[in-house]
């Protein structure tokens, strides 16, 4: 026994070092916040600002078009034609679907 304790530097048999140490490692380990625990929230957050960047992105570009379409009723009678296949009442829509492989 006395060999063992011998093959261990000083600085770790001060027993209050120990501690901490174990403490830091159980920390590290087995918390709720462990380290894995927290890159993966990091990672999360991270992808997450990147989705919010992108959606203030889309809002911006789709309150520029709803600003152009009510500034324009071409552009009105357009979108409303593309997007919801509306007509005038002396019309007749037919709609082409591409055929698939």
């Amino acid at each position: 026994m006395k060999k063992l304790l011998d093959r261990i530097p000083p600085r770790l048999r001060n027993r209050y070092i120990l501690a901490v140490a174990v403490l830091l490692a159980w920390i590290a380990v087995f918390s709720e916040s462990d380290l894995w625990t927290t890159w993966k929230n990091h990672r999360a957050l991270h992808r997450m600002e990147e989705q919010s960047d992108w959606y203030a992105k889309e809002i911006t570009r789709t309150k520029e078009q709803l600003d152009e379409i009510h500034s324009d009723k071409r552009l009105l009678e357009k979108f409303a034609r593309e997007r919801y296949l509306m007509k005038r009442d002396n019309e007749d829509i037919f709609v082409l679907v591409p055929e698939k492989d």
